[in-house]
């Protein structure tokens, strides 16, 4: 079975953890979070939470930018290093 790709994990994330009442699969892996989805301070708090329980890792403060949560497409691309990065 191929592995699921970290995009279609990430949009489950988002949905669930921002309660926001669309099918996972519509998010636009190239649509602003910010200003296609509502996604504020306290949002991105808790992506952050969410990215740390369902990859496994940890987001130092100092590694945390806002333009790794722009796009589903840029947060993957964060995802990948954080997670190639051990």
């Amino acid at each position: 079975m191929a592995e699921e790709r970290i995009e279609d994990r990430l949009k489950r994330l988002i949905v669930r953890r921002l309660f926001l009442k669309i099918a996972p699969e519509a998010i636009g892996e190239h649509v602003s979070l910010i200003d296609g989805y509502g996604v504020d301070s306290v949002s991105l708090l808790e992506l952050v939470v969410g990215l740390e329980e369902e990859f496994g890792m940890s987001i130092p403060d100092e590694e945390f930018s806002l333009k790794h949560f722009e796009t589903v497409s840029a947060l993957a691309a964060f995802v990948r290093v954080r997670l190639a990065a051990g």
